[in-house]
């Protein structure tokens, strides 16, 4: 395609932390550019990062509903290809929904949506329209995460047994959403947060990397959510066993009051032959432990291509030795969206290093995983199903 794709923004506007972070990333390669956008639910904060961000005002819409109407009824030469959904959990589901009504392709904040259920009517919209959802759970995006998802599906570790993931935070170790914390605020808040806070908000992309790097899926769980800051309403800590529909068995941490700690995840995977190490602390570095021979150390980078798989190699963007992080592992996930979006627009089949990236039903299993901790915390039997 002989174009950038046309992309435009629902919330994000001018001190918007997570704004920033998609408009770094879609910008990264050069196949996206923002051209419209809803970006406040405030007047005067819409129209002033319309200007900040030098989009025409005529594009610079007061409301999301607004925006898909006019854009809908542009000349397909002009008019957005996608939307991006960068507002608090409570407020994706709308403007989702009304864009792929509208014909629009979407990339989406997780978790997904509000609700399982409104999860579930996305997909189906999804399923009924055609149209391409990505939903950004950025840790997928980084290489030698790719790498690690690669040699458990080849078979290298034999059958998985043994899963640990962990994400602690410390951030929310005093009640900062009541010192004017914008961010805090509306995290710890379930009419605008959701049934839950830690699990909802990190809890979330442990649970998908541990079943996007094994390809296996969560069946049952024994859930404990804890509150600890005296004063808040929702979970700011949790541990959560697992178990997987090989027989494998697992176990969860993710913590918001783990003082001192910024965003510390990590996960181990081991099978019959070995282990795999991952963390983002390090994430240029995959270890991989054997159970008859010596260890390596994978890395990420153009010198290690023959050790890599497509899937890595594809996302590398430095040479060996350089580090990639948080940035470049969301631009990895944007990336690979619209190439897949424009091959699809040529009418050209994407490659499957192109389709890796979250959709529909990563965000359904995301919802369902909240709902399952949240009754699994809540009640008196060890192991509860993990419905969906």
């Amino acid at each position: 395609m002989q174009r950038k794709l046309r992309m435009g923004m629902v919330g994000g506007g001018k001190d918007a932390f997570i704004g920033a972070i998609h408009r770094i990333a879609a910008n990264m390669d050069g196949l996206i550019e923002l051209v419209c956008g809803a970006l406040s639910i405030h007047e005067e904060t819409a129209i002033a990062s319309g200007k900040v961000l030098f989009l025409p005002e005529d594009r610079t819409y007061l409301t999301f509903e607004e925006m898909l109407e006019k854009e809908s009824k542009l000349p397909a030469d002009k008019r957005m290809d996608f939307v991006t959904i960068v507002t608090p959990n409570f407020a994706h589901f709308a403007p989702a929904m009304l864009a792929l009504e509208k014909g629009f392709n979407v990339v989406i904040e997780k978790p997904m949506t509000f609700t399982l259920d409104e999860a579930k009517q996305l997909k189906k919209k999804v399923e009924e329209t055609g149209l391409t959802l990505c939903l950004t759970h950025t840790y997928s995006g980084y290489p030698m995460v790719k790498q690690a998802k690669q040699m458990v599906k080849d078979g290298a570790l034999g059958k998985i047994r043994k899963v640990w993931v962990e994400y602690p935070q410390g951030w929310l170790s005093r009640l900062s959403e009541r010192e004017g914390n914008a961010q805090a605020a509306w995290r710890t808040d379930p009419k605008k947060s959701g049934k839950s806070g830690c699990m909802g908000d990190i809890g979330t992309h442990a649970a998908h990397l541990a079943e996007y790097i094994t390809g296996l899926k969560i069946t049952k769980l024994c859930a404990d959510l804890n509150t600890m800051v005296e004063g808040r309403i929702l979970d700011d800590d949790g541990n959560v066993l697992l178990k997987f529909d090989n027989g494998a068995a697992g176990v969860l941490m993710a913590s918001q009051v783990a003082a001192g700690e910024e965003n510390a995840l990590k996960i181990r995977v081991y099978g019959e032959n070995g282990g795999l190490e991952w963390a983002q602390h390090e994430p240029n570095t995959l270890l991989v432990k054997w159970l008859d021979q010596p260890a390596q150390i994978l890395r990420a980078g153009g010198n290690y291509g023959k050790f890599l798989s497509s899937y890595a190699t594809h996302n590398c963007r430095t040479p060996g030795g350089h580090p990639e992080g948080y940035l470049e592992a969301f631009g990895n996930i944007y990336r690979n969206f619209a190439l897949t979006l424009s091959a699809k627009i040529d009418g050209t089949p994407p490659s499957k290093e192109m389709l890796d990236f979250p959709g529909a039903d990563d965000g359904v299993r995301g919802m369902a995983f909240i709902d399952n901790v949240v009754a699994s915390s809540q009640s008196d039997k060890k192991w509860t199903d993990f419905v969906v």
